[in-house]
């Protein structure tokens, strides 16, 4: 990927998916941590930009998705990478209340491969009646 133009060609050189998606990792800025995997699209990038906070695709809503919006965890972003190919997104984030994942836990990659079974390793710091209760 050429040097990104910082006027209005910035997301043009970026390699959309054909539904015009690119995959984004958000991780802790501060520990370094891998927090989550999502999609992005022009608009949810764009908004994440403007907004100063992670903007997502959701596939599963088709709709833009503002990480944080129904649990208060969202995300500040302090940096967006692009990888050397211009195809995948790292966002440094700071996860506000330290709860990444929709299932209460710091991050969505709590499980480990342990043997031949997949073995949740990281504590629920908040139960998801308690953050999602509606």
């Amino acid at each position: 990927m050429s040097d990104l133009n910082p006027d209005d060609q910035w997301l043009d050189a970026l390699k959309w998916d054909a539904q015009g998606m690119i995959p984004a990792i958000a991780q802790d800025a501060v520990s370094g941590r891998v927090l989550m995997f999502a999609f992005m699209n022009r608009e949810s990038l764009q908004a994440t930009v403007d907004s100063g906070s992670a903007v997502y695709w959701s596939r599963s809503r088709q709709r833009l998705w503002r990480k944080g919006e129904e649990s208060g965890h969202v995300q500040r972003v302090r940096a967006i990478r692009a990888d050397c190919d211009g195809d995948v997104l790292l966002l440094s984030i700071e996860q506000r209340g330290g709860i990444a994942c929709h299932t209460g836990r710091e991050s969505c990659f709590f499980h480990q491969l342990q043997g031949n079974a997949w073995v949740a390793v990281d504590p629920v710091l908040k139960a998801p009646g308690d953050i999602y209760g509606k």
